[in-house]
């Protein structure tokens, strides 16, 4: 063998060598990439999701409370006014309450005493003037055993 003959074998080889990793390669990357095809399309074509597969029937986020509509915020500052009222100036003098917390503010226009047995309770009218418009709201707050007043009911004069 000359060294021409041995010239064109190693050249030969390299371009076999490199053909056949070239195609070697594309053959692979193809499969990598209908694997992924086949297997993408399983968990698509019948609608099952990620979650669905796991077990899991819906998202649920943590408990978190719903905040108090605006009429009840106020409230504890109208319940105040009235358990601190002087009943008997109300007629001539209604009493003006007002909630910095919620920019509310309003005039207490009745409040009428009633004891039922051993508790003492107050029935009230009350206007609320808020970012809502303004409205008439009916309300009742007792006296409890340790002398702190509980609202009973608040809510807006149907």
């Amino acid at each position: 063998m000359t060294v021409k003959d041995i010239a064109k074998r190693v050249c030969d080889t390299k371009l076999f060598s490199r053909s056949a990793g070239a195609l070697f390669g594309r053959i692979a990357g193809a499969a990598t990439l209908g694997l992924c095809v086949v297997g993408l399309s399983g968990c698509m074509g019948n609608g099952i999701g990620l979650g669905d597969a796991a077990g899991v029937d819906s998202v649920r986020t943590g408990s978190v409370p719903a905040p108090a509509s605006p009429a009840m915020v106020d409230a504890a500052a109208v319940q105040t006014a009235v358990s601190t009222a002087d009943v008997t100036e109300v007629t001539q003098n209604p009493i003006p309450w007002a909630n910095a917390q919620s920019g509310s503010a309003g005039v207490i226009s009745s409040i009428e005493e009633q004891t039922v047995g051993a508790m003492v309770c107050r029935r009230f009218t009350t206007t609320r003037h808020s970012y809502q418009g303004i409205a008439k709201f009916d309300g009742n707050t007792c006296r409890t055993g340790d002398g702190d007043w509980t609202l009973t009911s608040f809510g807006p004069r149907s």
